[in-house]
């Protein structure tokens, strides 16, 4: 009984974001004594991590994720490397996405501090996803909502993302430099599903370019019920968060607009409203009550700095993490999280009022 103890208490450690997300759905339903209600864009958005992270999840078993790390090991500069190809991918794939492929492969690798090389991609994914209109989905909201033109939705975020790029590259230089000699080590065997998984995780990014249908997904739910069952092992516990935030922002969007109605500064109140219920909804709410586009766009992408919930890309490489560390760990990597991130968006709030 006392081992059962131990280990429902260790799950609620571990999952301690679950249960604060589902605590406050609770609480917000039962006051606004309403059931919140999800559209059907929030369950694609699961439905498609689901699918990424059974893509991912494919490549790791397969062996050529351990290959890629065990080449990656070697060089200089590891850190550096890890931080700035979350920062470009993240243009290209959306933060979420580019979180989805290195976070576990950083995971699988041999170097110190390994936390902070976590912490800093989390931060590099909101970042390089600010440049584009399609590098995270509050962008692309904005941008579709606003009609703006390309170039000058770049060059409004370009120092956004100037600024803080070199910071996290400055920041990774920090965490070690030093080559790393692997000879002599026995090279890890590559199966040949790390090719069908490598194009159903190719599918999945053409699917966030909305350039394939998202039915396509399911292809790699179907092959890893079918013939590769240990894929199917995925953190479903994010998902389930994923979930509780969404009803939660819901019912935030019933409480809040009397607040945003009498709110004139827009930077500031997308921000901090994105430290509750996450920047996409947050453009989302806010943007039927303003014009100002720039500041809605540096204030949800700021806003992805501080809380946990801030940007999803954050709760990603958290519970990543989690899942792969002790305990022990948790509570440091917790605050050290949380007090980077909240330095972050101070420093994103001044930079917006220097600026504009």
């Amino acid at each position: 009984m006392k081992s059962g103890n131990f280990h429902f208490l260790d799950f609620v450690l571990k999952e301690w974001l679950l249960f604060a997300a589902a605590a406050g759905l609770f609480a917000t339903s039962l006051y606004l004594k309403r059931i919140p209600s999800y559209s059907r864009d929030e369950f694609e958005v699961l439905f498609l991590l689901a699918s990424l992270f059974m893509a991912v999840k494919g490549l790791e078993e397969s062996g050529l994720m351990s290959r890629f790390s065990q080449w990656l090991e070697c060089g200089s500069f590891l850190p550096l490397k890890l931080v700035m190809a979350t920062f470009i991918l993240s243009m290209v794939v959306t933060n979420d996405v580019s979180l989805v492929m290195v976070v576990p492969l950083t995971l699988m690798l041999n170097l110190p501090r390994k936390g902070m090389v976590v912490i800093l991609e989390a931060f590099a994914a909101n970042t390089g996803s600010a440049l584009t209109p399609f590098g995270n989905p509050q962008n692309l909201f904005i941008y579709w909502r606003y009609h703006i033109d390309p170039l000058r939705f770049i060059l409004t975020m370009l120092p956004f993302a100037l600024f803080f790029g070199v910071l996290l590259g400055v920041g990774a230089l920090f965490l070690g430099g030093r080559s790393r000699v692997c000879e002599g080590r026995s090279t890890v065997v590559v199966s040949k599903k790390a090719f069908i998984y490598g194009i159903f995780l190719l599918i999945m990014v053409l699917t966030v370019f909305h350039m394939v249908p998202l039915w396509l997904g399911i292809g790699v739910i179907l092959y890893a019920a079918l013939f590769d069952r240990r894929s199917l092992k995925i953190d479903y516990m994010l998902l389930l968060t994923f979930f509780c935030f969404f009803g939660l922002a819901d019912n935030f969007k019933v409480m809040l607009p009397s607040l945003i109605a009498r709110s004139k500064n827009t930077f500031l109140l997308s921000a901090l409203v994105s430290q509750v219920i996450s920047n996409v909804p947050a453009a989302i709410l806010l943007a039927d009550f303003t014009t100002k586009w720039k500041a809605l766009l540096w204030g949800t992408n700021v806003g992805g700095f501080g809380s946990l919930v801030g940007s999803l890309a954050n709760l990603i490489a958290y519970k990543f993490y989690v899942a792969e560390e002790k305990n022990s760990h948790l509570l440091g990597f917790t605050l050290q999280f949380l007090l980077l991130g909240y330095l972050a968006f101070l420093l994103g709030t001044l930079l917006y009022m220097i600026l504009f």
